[in-house]
């Protein structure tokens, strides 16, 4: 396991996660599409928002069950807590220092079919 450390653009957000970075996930629904990002899932006890709670902006839709984060000044989504595991994060790998374009390419993608549980399109 090693401990990440992610911002938003401004860096204004900043966090860490300790995790086994093996592959990410992309999914398919209206808000994700539209964010663009890669995501990795991890426990919350391996989770540490540095600072910057109060700079997020919280944003939720259909359910309301998941969490979507952004920086209030930037705009950047670095993480949400998601609606299948609301107990977990999920981050934004494109905001974790250290990892390049190469590493991110040559990861394991689980393509996920959020679509079918939304409503919202």
């Amino acid at each position: 396991m090693r401990t990440y450390t992610g911002t938003c653009h401004c860096g204004k957000v900043a966090f860490e996660v300790d995790t086994v970075l093996d592959g990410v996930g992309v999914c398919n629904c209206s808000i994700c599409r539209r964010r663009n990002a890669v995501m990795h899932r991890v426990a919350a006890e391996n989770f540490r928002l540095v600072r910057g709670a109060g700079d997020l902006v919280l944003y939720q839709f259909n359910t309301g069950t998941a969490k979507h984060y952004f920086c209030g000044t930037c705009g950047v989504y670095p993480f949400h807590r998601p609606r299948l595991a609301p107990e977990a994060y999920t981050v934004n790998v494109f905001c974790l220092e250290g990892v390049g374009d190469e590493e991110i390419a040559a990861l394991s993608v689980n393509r996920f079919d959020g679509r079918s549980f939304s409503s919202v399109e």
